[in-house]
C-alpha cells in the first residue's frame, strides 16, 4: 500500500507535462501566441494606424440613397405599393380601428369588467381584483383613452405576430432545414435595434399605425417562432412513437400529440410576444402610433417625468396584468386541468354584456373627468426639489451630476480611449482570442468577421464608443446583479421583497428609464449607462438568483459536513456549479445593456445610438441602417464572446 501511495505521485509528476499539452484552453493559448507573433509583425508594418483602413471600406450610401429615392417616387404608383403593401396598410387600419371602436362601446366599466372576469376565469379572484384595480388606476391617471388607443393596437400586432411565429416555429419544429435557415433570421430579427427598422418601415407604409403594428410584429414575433419550435422539438419522443405504431398520419401525429405536448411553450411564447409588443408601445409612437407611448415620448421631449410617469404607470400595468394572466393560463395548462368548467366562460361573456350595457344606458361610457387625479404636478415638484438639492453641492459625497461626470472622466472616457488607441487589427486578435478561448474555432471565426464587417461599414469608430459604453454598464451591471443574486439567493425573504420590484423593472418600457435619468444625471454618455443598469439589472438578479438555489444540495451538504465556512461553500460550491447560470446572466446583461445604449442615443449617448435616432429623425436610409447594421454585428460578436458553446466530448477523451 506504502509503495502505491509513493508511486502514484511519481506517475502523475511525469505526465504533467503531457497533461498539460492536452489541456484545451492552454493548446488555443499557444496556437493564438504563435499566430500573433507572425501575423501582430505584418500588420504593424503594413498598417500601423490604429482606425481601420479607408481602402477596406464599402460605401453604401449611394446604393442606399438611390433606393430611398426610388420608394419615395414610387410609393403612391407603383403596383407593389397599390395592390400588396396598400392592402396589408389598409387591413391594419381596419383591424385596429374596429377593436377600438369595440372598446369604446364597451366603455371603461364594460372593459374593466372584462378584464376582470377573464382573469377570475383564468387564475381566481386575486388577480381578478389586481387587473380591475390597475385599469382603474388608468382611469385616475387621465390615461384611459390613451390606454385603450395603445390596448387597440397591442391586440393586432399580438395577434398578428403570434399567427406569423406559430407558422414560423411550425416550418421550422417539423423541418431541421427551416430550422437552420430561420435561425439567423430570428436571431437578426432580436439583435437589429427597432429604431433601425423603423426607417424603412415608414418609408414603405409612412407615418402612422400601419408602420407602428408592422414593427411592433418584427420585434415580437420571433419569441413565439422560437419557443413554437422548440416545443415540437422537444415532443416527448416515447409519445410520439406510441402514436406511429397507431398508424397515426402527419397531420394526426401534429394534432393530437406535438401540439397538445408544446402547449406550454405555445402559451409561453404568447407571453413573452406581449411582453416584446407592450416594450416597443414607446419606440413604435415615434412613427404614429399614439396612445401611451405618444405621451410618453412628448414628455421625454421635453423631460417632463410627470407626464411621462403618467403614461408609463398604466404601461407597466397592462405588462404585469398581462403576464401575469397569461402565466397563470399556462401553468393551468401544464397542470392537466381536467375540469374546464366552460360555463364560466359563459359568464364572462354574460357579465362583460350586462354591464357595458347598463353604462350605456346610464351614459356613463366615457370615464368621468371628476374621477381623475393629476400627478404630473407634484411628481414634478418633487423632481425639481431633487434636482435642486441631489444634483450638485451636496457635502461630502457631491450630486448626482458630479457622479456623472466622474464616472465619465473616470471610466467611459478611459475605456473608450483604450478601444480606440488600439490597432484595428489587435481589435480583432483579442476578439478572436476571447471567443475561441471559450468557444470553437467557428465561433471566433463568426465573431472576427462581425468585427471586420463593422470595419467595413466604415463605422468603426462609434461601434468602439457604443463598445466602451456597453462595457462599462455591464460591468456595472455585474457586480450589482451577482452580489444581490447571491443575497436573495440566500434569503427567501430577501427574494420575496425583490420580486415585485424587479417584476416591474422588467416590464417597464426602455424609454422610460431614460427620463428620470435625465433629470438626475442631465445629458450625456452617463445617463444612457444608467438606464441600460437599470434595465439589464433584473435579469442579471434572478438567473443569478435561480442558478445558486439549483446547486445540487448533496453538494451542499457535503461540503457543511467537511467543516466548510459560508464564504468557502459560495466561493468553492456554488459559484462553480452554478457557472452555466452565471455566464447566461452575463450574455443576458449584455444583450440588454446593448439595446437600451442604443436608445441612448436620444439623450447623448452619441455613438451608433445617435447614428440611428438621426437617420429615422431626416429620412437618412444609409446612415440609419449602416449603423442599425453595426448594432446587429456588434450584437453577435459580444453574444459569441460572452456564450460559451457546448461541445460534445470526444470519444477517446478518456483514452
Amino acid at each position: 500500500m506504502a509503495v502505491a501511495a509513493t508511486a502514484a505521485p511519481a506517475k502523475s509528476t511525469g505526465d504533467r507535462p503531457r497533461a498539460l499539452w492536452r489541456n484545451r484552453a492552454l493548446g488555443k493559448i499557444v496556437l493564438l501566441a504563435v499566430a500573433a507573433a507572425i501575423l501582430i509583425p505584418l500588420a504593424h508594418a503594413k498598417w500601423h494606424s490604429g482606425t481601420w483602413p479607408g481602402a477596406l471600406t464599402v460605401d453604401l450610401t449611394e446604393p442606399l440613397g438611390k433606393a430611398t429615392d426610388w420608394v419615395i417616387d414610387n410609393r403612391d404608383s407603383h403596383p407593389l405599393f397599390l395592390y400588396f403593401f396598400g392592402y396589408i396598410s389598409n387591413a391594419v387600419v381596419l383591424s385596429v380601428r374596429a377593436v377600438y371602436l369595440v372598446l369604446l362601446a364597451a366603455g371603461w366599466a364594460g372593459v374593466t369588467a372584462a378584464a376582470g372576469l377573464i382573469a377570475w376565469r383564468v387564475a381566481g379572484w386575486r388577480l381578478a381584483a389586481s387587473s380591475v384595480v390597475a385599469l382603474l388606476v388608468c382611469g385616475v391617471l387621465g390615461m384611459w383613452v390613451p390606454t385603450m388607443q395603445t390596448l387597440a393596437l397591442m391586440v393586432i400586432a399580438v395577434l398578428v405576430s403570434v399567427i406569423l411565429g406559430a407558422v414560423l416555429g411550425l416550418a421550422a419544429g417539423l423541418s431541421d432545414t427551416m430550422h437552420r435557415a430561420l435561425r439567423p433570421v430570428l436571431d437578426t430579427m432580436q439583435v437589429l435595434p427597432a429604431y433601425a427598422y423603423l426607417l424603412p418601415v415608414v418609408l414603405v407604409f409612412g407615418m402612422g399605425v400601419p408602420a407602428a403594428v408592422l414593427a411592433t410584429v418584427i420585434y415580437a414575433a420571433p419569441p413565439m417562432a422560437r419557443l413554437t419550435a422548440l416545443g415540437l422539438r422537444s415532443a416527448d419522443g416515447g409519445v410520439m412513437e406510441a402514436v406511429t405504431s397507431l398508424g397515426a398520419t402527419a397531420r394526426q401525429r401534429l394534432l393530437s400529440a406535438r401540439l397538445p405536448l408544446a402547449r406550454k411553450e405555445l402559451l409561453l411564447g404568447l407571453n413573452q410576444t406581449i411582453m416584446m409588443a407592450l416594450s416597443m408601445a414607446v419606440i413604435a409612437s415615434v412613427i404614429g402610433a399614439g396612445g401611451l407611448g405618444d405621451r410618453v415620448y412628448q414628455a421625454l421631449a421635453s423631460v417632463d417625468v410627470g407626464a411621462a410617469l403618467a403614461a408609463g404607470i398604466p404601461i407597466v400595468l397592462l405588462a404585469v396584468i398581462l403576464d401575469r394572466v397569461t402565466a397563470a393560463a399556462g401553468e393551468r395548462m401544464g397542470s392537466h386541468e381536467t375540469s374546464p368548467a366552460p360555463w364560466k366562460w359563459g359568464v364572462v361573456a354574460l357579465g362583460t354584456v350586462v354591464v357595458a350595457l347598463a353604462a350605456r344606458f346610464l351614459d356613463r361610457l366615457d370615464w368621468p373627468d371628476a374621477w381623475t387625479v393629476n400627478i404630473a404636478t407634484p411628481v414634478n415638484d418633487a423632481v425639481d426639489w431633487m434636482t435642486d438639492h441631489l444634483y450638485s453641492g451636496v457635502p461630502y459625497i457631491g450630486g448626482t451630476a458630479d457622479w456623472a461626470a466622474h464616472f465619465t472622466t473616470g471610466v467611459l472616457n478611459p475605456v473608450r480611449d483604450g478601444l480606440t488607441w488600439l490597432p484595428w487589427w489587435s481589435v480583432l486578435l483579442i476578439v478572436a482570442a476571447l471567443s475561441w478561448l471559450i468557444g470553437t474555432w467557428r465561433t471566433a471565426l463568426t465573431a472576427v468577421l462581425a468585427m471586420a464587417a463593422i470595419g467595413v461599414l466604415g463605422v468603426w469608430k462609434p461601434s468602439l464608443d457604443t463598445l466602451s459604453q456597453v462595457i462599462a454598464a455591464v460591468l456595472v451591471t455585474l457586480v450589482l446583479g451577482i452580489a444581490i443574486g447571491i443575497a436573495a439567493a440566500r434569503s427567501e425573504r430577501l427574494e420575496r421583497l425583490l420580486r415585485p420590484v424587479l417584476d416591474v423593472f422588467q416590464t417597464m418600457p426602455q424609454f422610460v428609464y431614460l427620463i428620470p435619468v435625465v433629470a438626475l444625471f442631465g445629458v450625456g454618455r452617463a445617463p444612457a449607462v444608467a438606464a441600460a443598469v437599470v434595465y439589464a439589472l433584473p435579469a442579471v438578479v434572478r438567473i443569478t438568483t435561480q442558478g445558486l438555489r439549483q446547486v445540487d444540495p448533496a453538494a451542499m451538504e457535503s461540503s457543511r459536513s467537511m467543516g466548510a465556512t459560508t464564504w468557502q461553500q459560495l466561493r468553492q460550491v456554488q459559484l462553480p456549479l452554478a457557472r452555466p447560470a452565471l455566464l447566461l446572466a452575463v450574455n443576458q446583461g449584455v444583450v440588454l445593456v446593448l439595446a437600451v445604449v442604443i436608445i441612448g442615443g436620444l439623450v447623448g449617448g452619441g455613438a451608433l445610438g445617435y447614428d440611428v435616432v438621426f437617420g429615422l429623425a431626416q429620412g437618412d436610409l444609409a446612415t440609419g441602417l449602416v449603423a442599425g447594421a453595426a448594432i446587429v454585428c456588434l450584437g453577435l460578436m459580444l453574444d459569441r464572446v460572452t456564450q460559451p458553446t457546448q461541445r460534445r466530448e470526444n470519444a477517446g477523451k478518456g483514452a
